[in-house]
């Protein structure tokens, strides 16, 4: 085998691998839609298509093959330089960008056709090629200082290297001679920035997510936020105005002596005020945490005739507004539950005040769950009440029998804290 057939094996092999890089970022375009991975797309198929014409240039030493060679690197840096841009900068394609790349191939055809120095056209690609790839690591460098980008530090490194890596073509390959060690450098500059790329847009994906996810949790305590307040407001509606109304309309009654329309509308009013107290209870607005809490448990094991042990220190610490109601919802739904599907005879409800959090545990001793715990309408109303303050939910059968729900609620809300 002689030394063309082993350089021009290398070439293809890396020209494969380029390919490669660039199908990924084709794929990646069209599952995003991202106008960077369309660029990096096709500056990795022109650096294929470069390493293409000098093999065949190497093969049939004609002038036309070395020309598509200087216009392909050309065209390959800048659309790396461009794609690094658009990345980093947001920067959008505008048609009078073209004239670098006219610029580009007006001198490739000036360097092979018009002088016809072999020395000038090496030296310029060259001289191109290294600038635009030390252009984009600094611009990769300039984005990591911004955003903290690990990826973006590695493709810094990486196209900086790369870049005076470029400078020893004349330097210290003459024609025809090192191709291989030529073709082992780049292709591992290639991995790296792939490598580089990947970890780049994992970071912005996860940027993108922690951004969402935190868009979604305000939204989320605004929407309880205003939950809370519309409940509040029907609520004293139904106290002020329909209660008043009902009172009346009994004393009326009681007056005439129509006791069996009087004990209906007793009935009616009882309802009204049961009503609101579920909607928004009065104890939690003019009494404070515990005190509502010992009033919905008490209610609780009236109504359904389980034996309810509340279990707080008198003395705890103040608590926002907004946790407040946090723990009172959650203690609610978690004694319907039990009233529901638990079967249960006893329910133990324990409030455990701390420096940052309150920690709120439910335990029945009813059937619990026969398998995995799978999330219903109520659990998840639970969580979403919890992970809005930024506390945690935690639902499992119970040691013995039955089902615990655990949840531990920041003392002050989010929006508070950060006032």
């Amino acid at each position: 085998m002689n030394r063309q057939t082993v350089e021009l094996g290398a070439l293809a092999f890396q020209s494969l691998f380029t390919l490669l890089q660039a199908l990924v970022y084709y794929a990646l375009w069209h599952r995003q839609r991202r106008p960077y991975f369309a660029t990096w797309a096709i500056a990795w198929t022109l650096y294929a298509l470069r390493l293409q014409c000098i093999a065949a240039y190497i093969v049939t030493r004609r002038e036309p093959w070395l020309f598509a060679h200087q216009a392909a690197t050309g065209l390959a840096a800048l659309s790396l330089l461009l794609a690094a841009l658009q990345f980093s900068r947001g920067m959008r394609w505008r048609w009078r960008y073209a004239w670098l790349g006219a610029a580009s191939l007006a001198w490739a055809w000036v360097a092979i056709f018009g002088i016809r120095s072999m020395v000038v056209a090496g030296t310029t690609a060259v001289v191109l090629l290294s600038g635009v790839t030390l252009w984009t690591g600094w611009v990769f460098w300039q984005h990591s200082v911004r955003a903290h980008s690990r990826g973006a530090s590695l493709l810094a490194v990486t196209f900086i290297l790369w870049g005076f890596h470029h400078l020893d073509y004349p330097l210290l390959r003459p024609l025809g001679s090192g191709v291989l060690y030529g073709v082992f450098a780049d292709v591992l500059f290639i991995m790296l920035a792939s490598v580089g790329t990947m970890f780049l847009v994992l970071g912005e994906g996860r940027q993108q997510l922690e951004t969402r996810t935190a868009q979604l949790e305000q939204l989320t305590r605004l929407l309880l936020r205003s939950q809370e307040d519309e409940r509040r407001r029907i609520a004293r509606e139904l106290h002020d105005e329909a209660g008043q109304v009902l009172t009346a309309v009994k004393i009326e009654l009681d007056l005439e002596g129509r006791r069996d329309a009087s004990e209906m509308v007793g009935r009616a009013l009882a309802q009204v005020r049961d009503l609101s107290n579920l909607l928004r209870p009065a104890a939690l607005d003019d009494l404070g945490l515990l005190p509502a809490l010992r009033a919905l448990t008490e209610d609780f094991a009236r109504r359904t005739r389980i034996d309810v042990r509340f279990e707080c220190p008198e003395a705890a610490q103040a608590v926002a507004p907004e946790a407040q109601v946090a723990i009172y919802r959650v203690l609610q739904e978690a004694l319907t539950n039990v009233a529901r599907h638990a079967h249960a005879r006893r329910v133990s409800v324990r409030l455990e005040p701390g420096p940052r959090h309150v920690r709120l545990a439910v335990e029945d001793d009813g059937v619990g769950f026969p398998g995995p715990v799978v999330p219903h309408l109520g659990l998840l109303g639970m969580s979403e009440r919890a992970s809005a303050l930024g506390g945690t939910l935690r639902v499992a059968n119970a040691a013995g029998a039955g089902v615990r729900v655990e949840a531990l609620i920041p003392v002050q809300a989010p929006a508070e804290s950060a006032r």
